[in-house]
């Protein structure tokens, strides 16, 4: 599909020297798009770009000028279709009807699952990232986290154009730990009864969708971060996934976090993506 992009400027938000857009691209059919939020260094030249990959929910999505400042473009996507620059109310309200549990929509059957669109949107991004004429072409990394920390790995596996990734307590692995008597990722089908419904379908769609078969396709260096007491993603789901990984890895992990990362894990990820593109020190 062409992408048809739309960039629209958004000059309450931007700055003297970083320019922010509202922007979307079309994703795997006619009509269905990706909404996100486009930060772009003002001066002329060719710059190293990072995709952001988005958390579990429905929300607004806003720039990152520091990043841009740093003379990185920042590009940071929903995943459910819809402009991410509404008012909050908008997406409370999605959250509580169409949208509550998105995250099982269509499961009985892998090709009408609601992440197949998500999966196809995460490379879609990097189509969009590499048609900007400001992008330098070649330095190009995704981070995440949760959902995203696995979208992260998933676009690291799916997109030979990326770099490097950076995935922190990423989600969707490991779907069918509870089958075996263990803590399986989020989001948990199998955790309660009621979800239990469809089971043979869910465990054939699933087993597609694990964030686990990604893991080891990856050939890109990545770097992982979590805790010990994470609950939404347990992290017995994690190491399954991080387990499997041949690429160059590495982990930082810190006991006694739950689903949070501390000031030292952000900060060296962000040092380390930041080395990956070549800006250190700007």
């Amino acid at each position: 599909m062409p992408l048809e992009p739309v960039l629209k400027e958004m000059p309450e938000r931007s700055t003297a020297d970083v320019a922010v857009y509202h922007v979307s691209f079309q994703n795997q059919r006619a009509g269905s798009r990706l909404y996100g939020i486009l930060s772009i260094p003002k001066a002329p030249g060719k710059y190293p770009a990072m995709l952001v990959v988005p958390g579990a929910g429905v929300r607004p999505y806003f720039p990152s000028i520091e990043t841009a400042r740093r003379g990185v473009i920042h590009l940071a996507i929903g995943i459910h279709g819809i402009p991410v620059e509404r008012d909050s109310l908008l997406y409370n309200e999605l959250r509580a009807t169409a949208l509550a549990n998105y995250n099982t929509a269509g499961i009985e059957d892998r090709d009408r699952y609601y992440y197949k669109r998500v999966f196809v949107g995460v490379v879609r991004a990097g189509d969009f990232i590499f048609s900007l004429p400001q992008f330098d072409g070649s330095n190009y990394v995704v981070q995440g986290g949760s959902q995203g920390g696995g979208l992260a790995i998933i676009a690291g596996a799916l997109d030979p154009r990326v770099r490097a990734i950076a995935s922190s307590y990423p989600a969707m692995a490991d779907h069918l730990g509870y089958l075996e008597g263990r803590a399986g990722g989020w989001p948990h089908v199998f955790a309660d009864t009621v979800r239990m419904k469809a089971k043979a379908e869910k465990i054939e769609t699933l087993r597609y969708y694990d964030v686990v078969n990604f893991a080891r396709l990856l050939k890109v260096p990545g770097i992982y971060a979590w805790g010990f007491n994470d609950t939404t993603v347990p992290p017995t789901s994690m190491y399954a996934a991080y387990n499997e990984i041949e690429a160059p890895r590495q982990v930082l992990v810190h006991p006694p976090s739950g689903h949070n990362r501390t000031r030292e894990q952000v900060a060296k990820m962000d040092e380390w993506l930041l080395e990956r593109l070549g800006v250190e020190g700007r």
